[in-house]
């Protein structure tokens, strides 16, 4: 009787949205988890109610603080996580504001004299820049938040589409996953690409749903490549730059199309 007692005494204070509660009721035990995850704990009422001699009230305060204790620490590890799971960069414009409205500076860092890369933790519609009252709030540092980033992004997929204009291949990569352009920070993939291409070698972020390979094998090219980088960047949601930039030696050099269609860097 008194086991029974205490089974529901542990019901109603430890009943949660997302906990499942199960009760053995041969071994007299209760089982009680995160729905979702599946990470709980196991207790033996007979045994709670014996070290306190059979007292309910006593033995029921004692294993929910317990209980607690433990699950919100399985919750809690869970939700870090998950969320540095969801945390990469993106590619955002050199004029793109430092701070969040409220004034809080963002974190970002240096990319090309184009280009700057921010951090952002994805909500799965929508995402939010990481600033350093987030930062703070999640015990992130910055190294933390570079690494996460990079090996988050590298997951990603780059499959590529492929298009040629005037003897010059195109490669565009338009996932609409909203970091399209950032994938001109995967080192790997970038040095992959070079080896594919046969003549020189360009990458384009005009805004930041799309990204452009181009392997310029003529002159014409490069006037075809100007005018497929205004046009996206003219037509892009979140533009960034019209600019291309030289992929070489695993470096970007940003390049200006003259008159005479060649590339002069700048």
């Amino acid at each position: 009787m008194s086991t029974l007692k205490l089974k529901r005494a542990l019901e109603k204070a430890l009943q949660q949205p997302n906990r499942s509660l199960f009760f053995d009721r041969e071994k007299e035990e209760m089982r009680i988890e995160n729905s979702e995850t599946k990470k709980g704990v196991t207790v033996a009422l007979g045994g709670i109610l014996a070290k306190f001699e059979g007292n309910v009230e006593k033995a029921a305060e004692e294993t929910v603080y317990y209980v607690n204790e433990a699950l919100n620490a399985f919750d809690g590890a869970g939700i870090k996580e998950e969320k540095e799971k969801r945390i990469f960069p993106v590619i955002r414009s050199a004029s793109f504001p430092a701070e969040a409205e409220e004034g809080v500076p963002l974190f970002w860092d240096e990319h090309t004299a184009e280009t700057r890369i921010y951090y952002a933790l994805d909500l799965g519609t929508t995402y939010r820049l990481i600033d350093e009252k987030l930062m703070a709030k999640e015990n992130w540092t910055a190294e933390q938040i570079r690494e996460i980033a990079r090996f988050n992004l590298r997951s990603l997929p780059v499959e590529m589409k492929k298009d040629t204009v005037a003897g010059n291949v195109f490669y565009f990569l338009n996932t609409n996953d909203g970091y399209d352009a950032t994938r001109i920070l995967n080192e790997k993939f970038l040095k992959e690409m070079s080896e594919k291409v046969e003549g020189a070698m360009t990458v384009s972020v005009p805004h930041g749903d799309v990204l452009i390979i181009g392997d310029i094998r003529n002159e014409t090219g490069y006037d075809v490549l100007a005018q497929m980088a205004m046009s996206f960047f003219a037509a892009g949601r979140v533009p960034i730059t019209a600019l291309s930039f030289i992929y070489e030696d695993g470096h970007l050099e940003p390049v200006f199309i003259l008159a005479k269609n060649r590339p002069h860097k700048d």
